[in-house]
């Protein structure tokens, strides 16, 4: 019997308020800012919130918090969408924080009736410099004075288009001496003439993120607001708004942001790879993007087990990128069809072999619950293999291919070094071998034994394909600890491609969902730039974690 999986401390508090009566039904929500891709980060919180759902009931809505017209655009909407539905997640109700936008406007002249908003026209220096310090209180504004009258009079012709950018702002009426900084008269509303992606130019003032977040909270009756420990700061703001507009008291929760090894995860730094083109846009899939672990080659449940792995805590920890790693290995060796391709190919030639073309059966996943099948490969006696796995004078306690020595081929017979072929630079252009007739898999009666097996494709059946080696994005574990730009830790071999490999023809047919292990060298898919003249293949990661640590 499986021991019983301890409650993470979300869950406890979850487990407590439904058990207490506090609340009859548990509501969460994602609520992702569309100014960007979603990233492994991300992929947390996502099976957190919607997994939480998932065990106790209720439901998760998708919010998009959309407060900022300038960065926000339709596009990454759409992909964060596709992105949680990817996860294998489905939201209840799907809303935006612009829905609220009247809403929120109505809680500004609330807070401005009842004394605590108020106008400022000081310059963000001015602001700046009035605030004081951690040790210091800072002073008042000579606006915070206001009266109530003059406030509604300047919000209105705020809203209604009569200032400039930057000319006012509205600011919530706290406490100047506050030891928390957020507390001391956060700004709650800002001058922003520009099209909103969905409200257009109806508005052109805008609630600050901490002003919107936790009312669109409140509205939507959640229960659960978990964010990530940066917002613990910003937890005593999200009550005080609350309390003061005597609406819904959603609470906020905390946990640790996922930090990965040997990337970033910072959503500006990731813009900044993109618009340089250091990478290939959001779904390269170096980046730690959802879409560009998908194009990879990840599946939603590695990335699901990785998550649950990971556990959700309150200290910060980094975790090692090779245990994503590890998670994708482990599902994709139970699910992923084994086929061959050569990546770096030289020329064996079966001199005694005389059939023509003869059809093997050859294994799909000898991993697979439910058998995995066979497929027929084709077989010549011109066959590409690869060049690694042949040595002139071979080394101790070598096991393939090497003058004399015997190897059986995968799926095929044995056959024996005899001879090989060098071009005039001394390079190894053939290597001419006889197969024991009787050794064939399956089938072998030749009592002959062998410890090496190799795999090949056949020349005259071998179809081509671009293959793109990806390896880690930075040669540093912790690039934005690094002195300098952590642009200056790229790797410059983070993506081989290899323009001409030669692949079985099963390959030819394959689709862009399915995984496939190419026997030796590691698991690969099907990118979206193939064409029926020209497949792409990525890999997605090795058969053994290969990462070696830098000094």
């Amino acid at each position: 019997m499986s021991e019983e999986k301890s409650l993470n401390f979300i869950e406890e508090i979850v487990e407590n308020d439904l058990n207490s009566g506090k609340y009859e039904t548990l509501v969460t929500r994602f609520p992702p800012e569309p100014n960007g891709y979603l990233h492994i980060g991300h992929a947390k919180a996502i099976c957190l919130n919607f997994g939480l759902t998932q065990k106790y009931g209720g439901y998760t809505n998708l919010r998009f918090d959309d407060t900022n017209p300038v960065t926000e655009k339709t596009e990454y909407v759409t992909s964060q969408q596709e992105d949680i539905r990817w996860l294998g997640f489905n939201w209840k109700n799907e809303l935006y924080a612009s829905d609220y936008f009247d809403e929120l406007y109505g809680f500004a002249i609330k807070l401005i009736e009842k004394g605590l908003a108020y106008v400022d026209e000081s310059s963000a220096d001015e602001i700046a410099a009035l605030k004081g310090t951690p040790t210091e209180p800072g002073q008042d504004s000579p606006y915070r004075n206001r009266s109530i009258e003059e406030n509604l009079d300047i919000f209105t012709k705020m809203k209604n288009g009569e200032f400039p950018d930057g000319a006012y702002i509205l600011r919530a009426k706290i406490d100047m001496a506050s030891p928390n900084m957020l507390m001391r008269d956060p700004i709650i509303y800002r001058i922003k003439h520009a099209e909103h992606h969905r409200t257009g130019n109806k508005w052109c003032i805008y609630p600050m993120y901490d002003f919107a977040h936790g009312q669109s909270d409140s509205i939507e009756n959640i229960t659960h607001s978990i964010c990530t420990l940066e917002y613990v700061s910003h937890r005593e703001l999200y009550d005080w708004f609350i309390e003061k507009l005597e609406i819904f008291p959603s609470k906020q929760y905390e946990f640790a942001r996922l930090n990965l090894t040997s990337t970033v995860m910072s959503k500006r730094k990731l813009l900044q790879l993109v618009n340089e083109n250091l990478v290939n846009g959001w779904d390269d899939p170096r980046m730690p993007t959802i879409s560009g672990l998908r194009r990879r080659g990840f599946t939603p449940k590695s990335v699901r087990e990785f998550c649950e792995r990971i556990g959700i805590a309150k200290r910060e920890n980094l975790i090692e990128l090779s245990l994503l790693e590890f998670c994708i290995r482990e599902d994709l060796n139970k699910t992923a069809n084994r086929v061959m391709a050569v990546l770096d190919p030289i020329k064996l030639v079966i001199t005694n072999y005389e059939k023509g073309t003869e059809e093997l059966i050859g294994e799909n996943n000898p991993e697979a619950e439910d058998g995995g099948g066979t497929r027929v490969i084709p077989f010549s006696n011109e066959l590409w293999i690869e060049r690694e796995d042949f040595m002139e004078v071979p080394a101790k306690k070598w096991f393939r291919l090497a003058p004399g020595a015997m190897v059986r081929l995968k799926f095929a017979y044995i056959v024996k070094c005899e001879d090989f072929v060098k071009d005039e630079n001394g390079n190894v252009t053939e290597i001419h071998c006889t197969y024991i007739p009787e050794s064939k898999s399956g089938n072998d009666t030749s009592g002959v034994n062998v410890k090496g097996t190799i795999h090949w494709v056949s020349v005259a059946h071998a179809k081509t394909a671009e293959i793109r080696l990806y390896d880690r994005l930075f040669t540093s574990e912790t690039p934005d600890a690094e002195e300098g730009d952590f642009k200056d830790y790229l790797n410059p071999e983070s993506l081989t491609v290899l323009p001409h490999v030669y692949i079985e023809p099963a390959l030819a047919a394959a689709d862009l969902e399915s995984r496939y292990q190419f026997i030796r060298k590691g698991y690969f898919c099907l990118d979206k730039d193939s064409t029926a003249d020209k497949l792409v293949f990525n890999r997605t990661v090795t058969l053994k974690d290969t990462f070696k640590k830098p000094n």
